[in-house]
């Protein structure tokens, strides 16, 4: 079957960083009645188009995302996971799309680098002995993760092997990522990880520098610290991790009270 996608979803799909190969030909079908074929449209549309973006994904080549503005940029919150699903399946591999969770507005934002096993077998973001490290964490600050936080990583696959994220996968996953901010609307956002952290901030300086002061992504204000992960390997650095969301939550306190005019 030729594929049939509108403009739209063509500068979707080509934003998201694909190049879509030409479709093949195919024998025309038989002319059906004319009210058998409006019958089929209505009942058959929508399921038809997320067919044709699917199949349009799978046929698609890699390429490094744009930097600019995406149409992922105009979606909402299933259609955008629907477009990370459909990214995640493009090449016939099997991958398990591991997408954020939380509340879809909250004041407080946790971004990491990639699923581990943990994580893809329970399908969330930040799970196993990592996970519950930052659940404790963040409910020392009277925080608890289903409630007041937004979880979720840079890329939504787990890399092959458990490899650390390749700097292609970062870019073409990024797109996603901008979209979650912008329908989260943070007040701060935690980042954590060093493959993350200078993807996103722009910068080579690494944790341990840019730890300590504010930084900012996609206009919101953001706290660099070690990923649950590391601080298991390396437990005295928990202490800094700690600061870190002091930090944060100082911060968050600086800014109601400025809001109150106190």
């Amino acid at each position: 079957m030729t594929l049939q996608l509108d403009a739209r979803r063509v500068a979707m799909l080509r934003e998201m960083g694909l190049r879509l190969l030409p479709p093949m030909q195919a024998p025309q079908p038989e002319p059906e009645p004319e009210a058998a074929v409006a019958v089929a449209t209505v009942t058959a549309a929508p399921l038809q188009a997320r067919a044709e973006t699917h199949a349009a994904v799978a046929a698609a080549d890699l390429a490094p995302a744009a930097a600019g503005e995406s149409e992922l940029d105009t979606l909402g919150w299933d259609d955008l996971r629907d477009a990370a699903q459909a990214y995640a399946t493009r090449d016939d591999v099997t991958r398990r799309l591991v997408f954020g969770v939380g509340p879809r507005r909250a004041d407080w934002m946790v971004i990491g680098e990639a699923p581990g096993a943990a994580e893809e077998e329970q399908g969330e973001p930040f799970g196993g002995p990592a996970g519950k490290l930052l659940d404790n964490m963040l409910r020392a600050m009277g925080l608890e993760r289903d409630r007041d936080v937004y979880r979720t990583n840079l890329l939504k696959c787990r890399p092959p092997g458990d490899r650390n994220p390749e700097p292609d996968e970062l870019a073409q996953w990024e797109p996603f990522l901008r979209r979650e901010v912008a329908l989260v609307q943070p007040r701060v956002i935690l980042l954590m990880g060093r493959f993350v952290v200078p993807r996103l901030l722009q910068t080579q300086e690494p944790i341990g520098r840019l730890r300590g002061r504010m930084h900012q992504y996609q206009g919101v204000p953001v706290v660099v610290t070690y990923h649950p992960t590391y601080l298991l390997r390396n437990l005295p650095d928990k202490a800094k991790a700690w600061a870190d969301l002091c930090l944060a939550q100082a911060w968050m306190a600086g800014a109601q009270d400025a809001a109150s005019g106190r």
